[in-house]
C-alpha cells in the first residue's frame, strides 16, 4: 500500500473518531430529560436491538490455536459500523470455558474498510503495552482479530491492526503487521471456520 494511502486511511479513521464524539457530544448535550413525567410508558423495560450471529474467535483450551464460538452481536449498518460492532463483541468477556486472545484493557478506537476489502483496525496501545507476548499468542491475538472480520464479513478480505492511529510493525516481535493480512484458517480449529 502507497504512504500516501495510508496517510489518506489514517486521516479518515481520525475523522471519523472526532466526528463521532462530536455526535456523542452533541447528542448527550441535547438529550431530553429524564424524570418520572419524561419517562415513556414502556421504561423499564429494555428495548429491542436487532442482533446478528457472528462467528468469534478465541483461544482453544489447548493454548494452540483459535477456537470458534457463535454469539449476538449488534446489527449494524454498513461494513464499517458492522466490523466495529464485531470487534467490541470480541472485546467483551470470553463465554465461559474459553479465553480470550485480545489481553485485558484493549479498546477499539476505530474501523476504516477500505474500497479493495482492506479493513484498518485502531486499538488503544493496551493490545500491545498488555500483550503477553510469544510467537504463538501474538499469531493467535492477530487472527481473532483477522478472522473474525474475514469470515463474517465477506466485503473484508483482509486487516490492517493500528496502534494509536498508527501503523506498527509487530505486536510483540512475531508477526508482521506493516500490511494488512488476510485470514489464515490453519490458525483455527478444524470446523471452525
Amino acid at each position: 500500500m502507497a504512504v500516501s494511502t495510508r496517510i489518506l486511511a489514517l486521516t479518515l479513521i481520525t475523522a471519523a473518531a472526532v466526528g463521532a464524539g462530536s455526535w456523542a457530544t452533541v447528542r448527550y448535550l441535547n438529550r431530553p430529560a429524564r424524570g418520572p413525567a419524561a419517562a415513556p410508558s414502556g421504561a423499564g423495560q429494555p428495548e429491542a436491538v436487532r442482533r446478528i450471529k457472528a462467528n468469534l474467535y478465541y483461544v482453544a483450551a489447548d493454548g494452540l490455536r483459535l477456537t470458534v464460538s457463535e454469539r449476538d452481536v449488534i446489527y449494524a449498518e454498513g461494513t464499517s459500523e458492522q466490523a466495529r460492532r464485531i470487534v467490541e463483541a470480541l472485546l467483551e468477556p470470553a463465554p465461559e470455558g474459553l479465553v480470550s486472545a485480545l489481553p485485558p484493557g484493549t479498546a477499539l478506537r476505530g474501523v476504516f474498510v477500505g474500497g479493495r476489502g482492506d479493513a484498518y483496525v485502531d486499538f488503544s496501545g493496551s493490545l500491545r503495552t498488555n500483550h503477553p507476548g510469544g510467537s504463538s499468542s501474538e499469531i493467535l491475538t492477530v487472527y481473532a482479530i483477522v478472522s473474525a472480520l474475514t469470515v463474517n464479513l465477506p466485503a473484508i478480505t483482509s486487516v490492517q491492526i493500528l496502534i494509536e492511529g498508527h501503523e506498527v510493525d509487530t505486536l510483540a516481535g512475531h508477526v508482521d503487521l506493516r500490511r494488512p493480512l488476510p485470514n489464515a484458517p490453519q490458525w483455527a480449529e478444524k470446523g471452525s471456520t
